[in-house]
């Protein structure tokens, strides 16, 4: 099968690292134009740099996806700068692990709204591609009880509900919606890593959960999103695919 993408442009909001930048990392080598953003200018200016080295177009903007008129600003630059918008990928986080109303405020800010406007910014020049894209990314707490997470896994599970929504609304558009949904996936640097050090219990028993023995990887689920936003995956639209290893099989 082959997953070629040449001459598509897309955008991965949070792409500077984890399963953001393994994505925009496998659209450049397929021939993307890539556009990342995020909110760290230093992490973003290093992710681009890496994704340069492949020779795809990159556009790098940082961006407070909490912030309607930064998000405006930031897909609108992203589509000059790139001649349009075929793909585009939700990926931002307020990455919550607490049950406050701040908890609660950021998760719905950055997660939710993040990609309700984002997807709503670049949906013009997603119907003048003919073939757009977007890509929401949830999580597998949004399939279970979540009782020190209930943000981020209420939340999460909203993305999936709404992803039915717009793909529904989008698809006369001929834009497909559909959305991703990974397993615990070790980030260099990210929360599965500290876990390690700081309870080496649960991350151990995190780890048993898994049958293949390992937890999972950004490039897992980079691989996932490029089928879907490639030709392959062109008759999907409205799903969720949970990504796990098998994390969920409970074997």
């Amino acid at each position: 099968m082959k997953l070629d993408l040449g001459g598509r442009r897309a955008i991965v909001a949070g792409g500077s690292r984890g399963i953001g930048f393994a994505t925009a990392l496998a659209f450049a080598q397929a021939g993307v134009s890539v556009s990342i953003c995020a909110r760290n200018a230093e992490g973003l200016e290093n992710a681009r740099l890496s994704l340069a080295r492949t020779g795809a177009t990159i556009h790098a903007m940082p961006c407070d996806m909490s912030d309607p008129a930064a998000i405006e600003t930031y897909v609108s630059s992203a589509a000059e700068a790139l001649g349009g918008i075929d793909i585009l990928v939700n990926n931002c986080t307020g990455q919550s692990s607490g049950n406050t109303e701040e908890d609660w405020a950021k998760v719905i800010a950055v997660d939710l709204m993040g990609t309700v406007r984002a997807t709503a910014a670049a949906r013009i020049h997603l119907e003048k591609s003919g073939d757009g894209r977007v890509i929401n990314i949830s999580s597998r707490t949004a399939l279970g009880p979540s009782p020190h997470t209930q943000p981020y896994g209420a939340i999460k599970a909203g993305l999936m509900q709404l992803t039915t929504s717009q793909a529904a609304e989008l698809a006369r558009g001929g834009i497909r919606v559909n959305c991703v949904a990974p397993g615990s996936t070790d980030i260099p640097g990210g929360w599965w890593e500290k876990c390690k050090a700081r309870n080496p219990d649960l991350y151990s028993r995190t780890l048993e959960s898994f049958p293949f023995g390992r937890f999972g990887l950004p490039e897992d689920i980079a691989g996932v999103i490029l089928f879907l936003a490639s030709p392959p995956g062109s008759w999907i639209t409205g799903q969720t695919i949970l990504v796990d290893g098998g994390q969920t099989l409970g074997i």
